[in-house]
């Protein structure tokens, strides 16, 4: 399975939930996670997709570090297993 595969499955678990799974870029910014997954009831999310068995670059992971240092839910995504666990966090503890 490619990242993208994975990706779009993201995207559409999220709208099933009722919520935006939206692309982040920041110009300014390299390394931020793929996407921000907001849910219903304020909770939020990012979340970098990987091909699987990919891990984060340094600085993808430095910047993931940085959000979880600021308290916000960071996750890395590579297997369209994992998505369900994720989100169910999210809708759990989400900021």
């Amino acid at each position: 399975m490619r990242e993208k595969e994975i990706e779009q499955q993201l995207i559409r678990a999220v709208r099933c939930l009722g919520g935006w799974c939206l692309k982040w870029t920041s110009p300014s910014l390299t390394g931020i996670p793929d996407r921000i997954v907001l849910l219903p009831g304020g909770k939020l999310a990012f979340v970098e997709v990987k091909a699987p068995g990919h891990k984060p670059r340094k600085l993808q992971q430095k910047r993931i570090n940085q959000l979880q240092s600021l308290d916000f839910k960071c996750f890395v995504l590579d297997s369209r297993e994992d998505i369900s666990r994720i989100l169910e966090e999210v809708i759990r503890d989400g900021v």
